[in-house]
């Protein structure tokens, strides 16, 4: 697992996100030639639906289109392979292709399908069992392979001598399906070191769902002789010994799953016996309602206990832990961990590390406000309660919080965010004399992006350092935790991204906008060191602001080689609330009814760069995806006359039905029950596809891009946005067919990231930047 979310890291670090680009875009080849006007709007028709045309008001709108003839107008769009559906998929994507041509033929296609494939990306490592291990992917292994090498000195040499252990292209060719690597979950418990044994996770383009298979990585091949093998699903898996799994599954038996799609139960399921309801033991059992119940090993060190959970909601969770019985040798007990709802924890050896995301009052006079990082030993925890023994290793001020925190063997590594800036803490914990000892944290915070992991948790301190900014290229470095955050800078370096473009004359600069509020809304700003400040300066604007996910800075090529490679071209990132850079209250300012706050700090941040002169409503484009899809959606509709161009990546638009769709159930705590009456009522007015003027055509330029096999976010929500918006545009026109500036594409693979591999990722790449060149500049 660990070792698949690095790799989706090294995406983010040199794509910017490009697990969001499901695009379309090198469509703007012909934009101009196909009518839209130099101001980049299409003049409303004197035509108008007599209908429509007594609605006025935002409640007008939305009343309108909740009435019985239109509430449920595309619904035949849900059906995601059905016939009906995929016909005006396909129609829409004819559409956009003749518009603007076929991505591959730009120039800029094979300049950032260069930066996919490069070989001079880092192939970051991860250590499993006696070897390192990295997954790879370039223009011969599109699909990649898994690969690993014997030590670090061999993989910070010129040649690792890397051994494929896996080789998705080929397996996927051998087998018939387009497979893409998901990760895997090792059998990492003592008595099982030297068996060497994993769980394959293999999608098919993309989903979120997977098939687990048996991996043996001692001979490098699936297990043939009792394997554990499951079908296509949302699975939860964890090895509690070599021949007994703890599983979260769909046995088709209408009670595996929770109404999120994700396992309500957990069963012991013995190798070489069947798996279905009868022949394995139910051994933990959640609600309908539940986000998830999962039961999973936990270790660190000598250290292991089974742990149970129960998902809530997405922000709320009960866990139980089982400890050796006082009563009986051999059995266990199971005790609940009374924990606030909405905490998170993880071990470390023999203590719990527990995140608050409420105040916790412990008791009269022991009181630790959200965001605060706590440890308190875990038997001690179950025995005493409240009255144990809890060290606080940070707790947040207005303006630091805590990003992240790793694990070494006998070290905590905090990485906090102070006004969106890095800085590295370090505490040790000495398992003889079972205390805590600060070590320090570096001086200064500092505007850099990356992370911190360890090499082997369970045996060093050693760890791997990524380190990164806007205009900085990324490095990996080791450090070793025992020398606390002077080894930050003196930490080794093992291998360096060369520059991917000329930043010499690029400055990363950080601005405050004031929200409607007063809140200070922090964003970078990238630019050139000249940048004349006359309003003409074409801007991307890139926002999410939702389940307190921190946007950080990080290097891209593509951008810095493909957009800011223009000298008057500007990236702009922003940190509304919504996100997590301020901790857990940011986040939960912009929660549910309060959702209007995010979107008022992103529209504060876009007037202040056209009040600074950066740039102007034109020049002015905005990009986000899934949540920030959300984002832009309502800004599209709610704002149409601040920005130029919107590019709306695998989003929520329909805020009616998006809880019955897919995944959406588990997201009711970050926006709202449409079913409670109280909730639609604040829902409605962000729902994006409810807030759609009818009477309205001079929307400013769209491209709205999605995925077929999004498993996650349903591609319901993008396709019924624009159909809705194409017969806007019929309705107020003599118009029979979709005009230039309503541009829609759908990737057939890629699931809720929008491509599946390197090509498809640089097509879509392609088309949102040649979108925004042309109609912004």
């Amino acid at each position: 697992e660990e070792m698949f979310s690095r790799q989706f890291t090294q995406l983010k670090l040199e794509g910017i996100s490009i697990f969001l680009f499901s695009a379309c875009v090198s469509l703007a080849l012909k934009y101009f030639s196909v009518g839209v006007s130099k101001g980049n709007k299409i003049k409303p028709s004197a035509k108008t639906n007599p209908l429509a045309s007594q609605v006025r008001t935002g409640e007008e709108i939305r009343k309108y289109w909740q009435s019985d003839d239109r509430d449920n107008e595309n619904s035949f769009l849900k059906d995601v392979l059905g016939e009906e559906a995929l016909d005006w998929v396909k129609s829409m994507n004819n559409h956009i292709m003749s518009e603007m041509g076929n991505p591959k033929d730009s120039p800029l296609y094979d300049k950032i399908l260069r930066i996919l494939d490069s070989k001079d990306k880092i192939p970051y490592v991860t250590k499993i069992f006696d070897h390192y291990y990295n997954f790879w992917q370039d223009e011969v292994n599109p699909r990649g392979i898994w690969r690993r090498t014997k030590s670090i000195a061999l993989y910070e040499s010129a040649d690792p001598q890397w051994e494929v252990v896996l080789d998705v292209d080929e397996l996927g060719r051998k087998e018939g399906e387009s497979w893409v690597y998901k990760g895997s979950t090792i059998l990492d418990l003592i008595d099982n070191k030297d068996d060497h044994l994993c769980l394959l996770k293999l999608s098919r383009g993309g989903a979120d769902a997977v098939v687990i298979r048996e991996f043996n990585l001692k001979t490098l091949e699936f297990v043939s002789v009792d394997p554990f093998l499951l079908p296509e699903c949302k699975s939860r898996v964890s090895y509690k010994s070599i021949n007994t799994l703890l599983i979260g599954t769909d046995l088709k038996d209408g009670t595996s799953m929770t109404d999120s799609g994700y396992p309500r139960v957990v069963r012991e399921w013995q190798r070489g016996t069947p798996l279905d309801a009868k022949n394995t033991k139910l051994v933990f059992e959640g609600e309908a309602s539940d986000v998830a119940v999962s039961g999973y090993m936990s270790r660190h060190r000598e250290f292991i206990y089974e742990i149970r959970r129960r998902s809530i909601t997405f922000y709320t969770s009960k866990s139980s832990i089982a400890l050796p019985s006082s009563a009986s040798k051999g059995e266990v007990e199971w005790h609940e961990l009374k924990l606030p709802l909405g905490a998170e924890f993880d071990q470390f050896c023999d203590q719990l590390l527990v995140t608050l995301r409420s105040d916790w009052e412990v008791k009269p006079g022991l009181t630790f406000s959200k965001g605060s990082l706590l440890a308190v030993p875990i038997v001690d925890f179950v025995k005493n309660d409240v009255n144990a023994s809890f060290v606080q290793l940070f707790a947040p001020t207005e303006t630091c919080s805590l990003e992240s925190h790793t694990i070494t063997k006998d070290y905590v590594i905090l990485q906090l965010l102070d006004t969106v800036k890095s800085r590295y803490v370090f505490w040790n914990y000495s398992t003889s004399s079972l205390e805590w000892l600060f070590v320090g944290q570096e001086q200064e915070a500092v505007i850099r992006g990356g992370y911190i992991s360890a090499v082997d948790e369970h045996e060093s301190n050693l760890y791997w350092l990524t380190t990164n900014s806007f205009v900085q290229p990324s490095t990996l470095l080791l450090g070793n935790a025992e020398s606390g955050p002077a080894g930050i800078a003196s930490a080794k370096l093992l291998k360096s991204l060369p520059p991917q473009f000329d930043a010499k004359d690029l400055v990363e600069k950080q601005f405050m906008a004031t929200s409607e509020d007063g809140t200070l809304i922090p964003y970078f700003l990238i630019s050139h060191k000249d940048l004349e400040f006359n309003g003409e300066n074409p801007t991307l604007l890139y926002g999410y602001g939702g389940f307190e996910i921190s946007m950080t800075p990080v290097y891209s090529g593509i951008i810095g080689s493909c957009w800011l490679n223009t000298k008057n071209h500007c990236y702009v990132m922003a940190n509304i609330r919504g996100g997590g850079e301020f901790g857990p209250k940011w986040h939960q300012a912009a929660l549910r009814e309060n959702r209007k706050l995010a979107y008022d700090d992103f529209i504060a941040i876009a007037e202040d760069l056209i009040k600074r002169k950066v740039t102007t409503t034109k020049r002015l484009g905005i990009r986000g995806g899934s949540n920030g899809g959300l984002l832009m959606g309502n800004m599209f509709a709610r704002r149409p006359d601040l920005f130029g161009a919107v590019n709306c990546l695998v989003p929520l638009l329909d805020m009616k039905s998006y809880h019955k769709l897919l995944a959406g159930a588990s997201w009711v705590a970050e926006y709202g029950d449409p079913e409670k009456p109280e909730d639609w009522e604040f829902l409605q007015k962000y729902s994006a596809y409810h807030n759609l003027d009818p009477n309205k055509t001079d929307y400013p330029p769209l491209l709205m891009t999605t995925s077929t096999r999004d498993d996650r976010v349903h591609p319901y929500h993008a396709r019924s946005f624009v159909k809705r918006l194409l017969d806007i545009y019929y309705s107020n026109t003599d118009k029979k067919s979709p005009p230039s500036h309503i541009l829609y594409y759908e990737n057939l693979e890629g699931g809720h990231g929008g491509a599946a591999d390197n090509k498809q990722q640089a097509f879509m790449t392609v088309l949102y930047l040649e979108f925004f060149k042309r109609i912004i500049g």
